[in-house]
Formats: structure tokens, sequence, C-alpha cells
């Protein structure tokens, strides 16, 4: 219970009492991120739908569903998207880099990067939930879902941190490669199922989906620690951004 307290401790709003921070709790924390992230994927698409049985057309929907993950996590993620982003576009070594990041304020990077992925979401949230409710719920779970899983990733053994201090230094390093692989086999074929409600293709969609979010995930963590020389919290919430984006993108594609 700790590890799955710590999940949704640190990566949403919901009330979870974290009465350990340690790198065991954080590491059992790590695996339990794409449960937190199911849990806010459920969230949007029950949003979504709700909008939709009240008379509101795809793009309300598209746009409620985008919101609550930004809501349960107080814009944590998207903060981090935008101060990596200010981070990456600075051009400057990677402490004065670091120093960026840690500002308050937002950046034309960080700005000009929130724009492009949040309208990325909703365009793509639009035309799924264009196909049906269904469609859409499923897009928002997987979303969410698949952003978390690339938050375990970035949390593997071998990727370092990049500061002695914060959310970054408590797990990064933490994950083992067997469980890591369990927890990704795991929510892979969660996805394949999601799809399989409709056809096999969709099932195979649902996969690829997760693996495009995933990958674009492990680019953008490679860039930041060449970049930074580790992890921080900006950008594993950088990464989760990624992830939910690149997958969304894909569920639309075909």
């Amino acid at each position: 219970m700790h590890g799955i307290r710590f999940a949704f401790g640190t990566l949403t709003v919901l009330p979870a009492r974290i009465s350990r921070w340690d790198r065991d709790t954080a590491r059992s924390g790590m695996l339990w991120a794409p449960l937190a992230g199911l849990v806010v994927g459920l969230a949007a698409a029950a949003a979504g739908g709700a909008a939709l049985l009240l008379g509101a057309g795809p793009l309300l929907a598209a746009v409620l569903s985008a919101a609550v993950p930004a809501v349960l996590t107080r814009g944590l993620h998207l903060d981090g998207l935008a101060d990596t982003a200010d981070g990456l576009g600075s051009a400057k070594p990677a402490e004065e880099a670091l120093r960026i990041m840690k500002r308050s304020d937002i950046g034309p990077f960080g700005v000009i990067t929130l724009l492009f992925v949040l309208l990325a979401q909703v365009a793509a949230l639009y035309e799924l939930y264009g196909d049906g409710w269904a469609h859409g719920a499923v897009g928002a779970a997987l979303a969410g879902t698949t952003a978390r899983l690339a938050m375990t990733l970035a949390s593997r053994r071998g990727v370092p941190a990049a500061r002695p201090e914060g959310l970054g230094a408590v797990v990064a390093g933490t994950v083992p490669a067997r469980p890591l692989l369990a927890v990704a086999a795991l929510v892979l074929a969660g996805c394949a199922g999601a799809g399989a409600a409709w056809s096999g293709y969709d099932a195979v969609r649902g996969v690829l989906a997760a693996l495009a979010g995933l990958g674009a995930a492990e680019a953008l963590l490679r860039r930041c620690v060449r970049r930074f020389g580790g992890v921080t919290g900006d950008v594993f919430g950088a990464v989760e951004e990624a992830a939910a984006t690149a997958a969304l993108v894909v569920l639309t594609l075909g």
C-alpha cells in the first residue's frame, strides 16, 4: 500500500497520505504509476462522455478530456513539460539550464511547446470522440496509462538524477528490469484488450499507439539525460506529456 499511496500522492491530487518517502517506496510507487494513470484517464473519459450525453459536440468533449488530467495533477506535468522545453531550448550549459528550469516563470520555448502539445491532444481526442464515445474513452484511458508507464520506464536503473534533491532524485534509477518488463507487458496487454472490443486491427493499433508513446518518451528522456546529465521532476512531467500526446495521435491514424 505504501507504493500505491506514493504513486497517487505524487502523480495526482487524489487523497493519498504518503507515510514513507524513501527509495524502496519510490520503486514500488513508480511500478504502480500506470494504475494512477488509468484512474486519471478514466476520469478524463467520464468527463468527455458526460459532455456528449448532455448534448455537447466532440470538440467540447475533447477539451474536457484534455483538461481533466491537468486538473487532477494541478498542471504539474504540463509545468514540467514547459520547464523542460525552456531548459532544452536555452542552449546553456547543463547547470545553467537546470537553473532556468527551476524558475517559476515560463519562457517562450515553454509557451510554444505547451500550445502545440495541448492542441495536438485536443485535436486527437476530437477525432476519437467523433467516432463515438467509446473510442474517445478508450483513447483517454490508454493515453493516461501509457503516459505513466513512460514515467516508470524513466525510473529504471541506469538513468541518473540530474540533481541531488527533488522527486527526480528519489525515483531515478529505482526500478529494476524484471518488474519493469512485467508492468509494461501488462499495460500493453490491456491496450490490446481494449482495442479488441472492436476488431483485431484495433487491438494492434492500441498496442502500436502505446509503443509510439513510449518511443517518443524514450527519445525525449535520452535527450534530457545527455543535455542535463540526468532526470529531474520536470523531465518526468515532460516524458509523461510526450507519451500521452504521441499515443493519442497514433490512435487517430488509419
